[in-house]
């Protein structure tokens, strides 16, 4: 209405309808996202004073994330974080946004290092770490369960190891991570490891049209496409499994859920055991495991 204020609440009203309109995902919470970024305040904090109204400076930079959203710039991106695994992760274009889906691979380390025998101590080797999500939450993890738990992580990308680095940094467990620079398997030469993880580039060629522009056209190519088939990272990381993990070992590799019985068949030509794809969030065949024969 004319004159009235634009407080948090209607704020949110409206970029909540123009979000879904557009097709933005989880449209209330990129709102929120956004609008707590501007105000520096935390999303809680928009529902305490939902009727605080913004001034003429923050709707101003506001309405440009708003617009920057609306043409497909990542929300993520915008406000420089993303969540994972309930915390906070640094995200910059060097880097893929960290997806709920790869949480599983974090889930099930832990829970399978606690459980089976000969992983007390575990050594991880995360490849293709990009923003050091996976890696960072397993160190805090295996922190705050005091076990005694070692982790490299590797990228061929030296501006996503600065990410990561900061990330671990943030989260406390820069001590604990040994990050390196190199072609998947290289940096790991001559070592070996409990956990072999890692979240690849793997949409197929085929796939590549049908992603969504926010993704396509922001998030870093060569973090995303896996070749005609999607396997050409994961290949070789599946082939070289065993140069690389300690007797008992696991590989925990993220997949397209197209690629389940590929994956599986992989594992078992590389001499791999045990070979199975475990479901995400969305209960779809998102990661292999497979174990040391």
């Amino acid at each position: 209405m004319p004159g009235e204020a634009w407080t948090s609440k209607r704020l949110l009203a409206w970029t909540t309808q123009a979000f879904e309109q557009h097709g933005i995902d989880s449209p209330r919470i990129s709102a929120e996202m956004l609008l707590a970024h501007v105000l520096g305040v935390a999303r809680l904090k928009l529902y305490m004073d939902p009727d605080r109204p913004a001034s003429d400076l923050e709707r101003a930079a506001y309405r440009d994330l708003v617009e920057r959203a609306l043409a497909d710039e990542p929300v993520d991106y915008l406000v420089g974080q993303a969540p994972f695994f309930s915390m906070m992760f640094k995200v910059s274009p060097a880097v893929l946004v960290p997806r709920p889906s790869t949480e599983t691979v974090v889930e099930h380390v832990l829970q399978h290092a606690r459980r089976t025998p000969g992983f007390a101590a575990p050594s991880v080797a995360d490849v293709c770490t990009g923003s050091g999500a996976i890696a960072v939450a397993l160190a805090r993890q295996f922190k705050r369960d005091k076990t005694p738990a070692t982790v490299v992580a590797t990228d061929l990308y030296g501006d996503a190891l600065a990410v990561a680095r900061e990330n671990a940094e943030r989260h406390g467990v820069a001590d604990r991570i040994d990050y390196r620079q190199g072609d998947l398997l290289a940096p790991l030469a001559g070592e070996r490891f409990s956990y072999l993880v890692s979240n690849p580039p793997y949409i197929p060629d085929s796939e590549w049209g049908a992603v969504a522009p926010n993704v396509k056209d922001h998030e870093p190519t060569h973090a995303l496409r896996g070749g005609p088939d999607g396997l050409d990272l994961v290949r070789p990381l599946i082939a070289g499994a065993l140069d690389h993990l300690r007797d008992p070992g696991q590989v925990v590799i993220e997949i397209a859920s197209v690629q389940k019985d590929a994956a599986i068949a992989l594992a078992k030509d590389a001499g791999l055991r045990n070979a199975a794809v475990l479901v995400d969030h969305e209960h779809l065949p998102r990661v292999l495991v497979a174990d040391t024969p």
